[in-house]
């Protein structure tokens, strides 16, 4: 194991020089500007599931503009964890899907949700 990775046994973080650091803040920014907004990390999760058309994920989160679930949906496919098809049909349709890339950020979300109910329990209890 690389001296500069963190210590999985404690999960502590080992020292490291401030290049790999910055490096490492680097990474987690992408990641967060991926995932921030209130509704891009309900979508990936709604996807998983099963494809759905705008129409059908608008109506799912009511509070929700068109413009906002357009404008996520289009940062999630450019950023490949949504495909996107159209069907040339009558009324036009667009249906959304969950990549395999997309898939890949799953076990991230699970740790967030666990993390999240800790931290609730926390706070709850103070």
């Amino acid at each position: 194991m690389d001296e500069n990775l963190s210590n999985k046994d404690n999960n502590k973080l080992l020292p490291i020089n401030q290049e790999i650091c910055f490096k490492r803040i680097l990474n987690m920014t992408d990641t967060l500007d991926i995932l921030s907004g209130k509704w891009k990390i309900s979508i990936l999760i709604l996807l998983s599931f099963e494809l759905k058309r705008f129409s059908e994920i608008s109506k799912l989160f009511k509070k929700i503009t068109d413009r906002t679930l357009s404008k996520d949906l289009k940062d999630l496919e450019n950023n490949l964890l949504i495909s996107k098809k159209t069907i040339d049909a009558f009324p036009k349709t667009t249906e959304y899907s969950i990549t395999e890339h997309g898939l890949s950020i799953t076990k991230v979300l699970l740790e967030l949700r666990e993390w999240g109910q800790l931290h609730r329990e926390k706070i709850l209890s103070q």
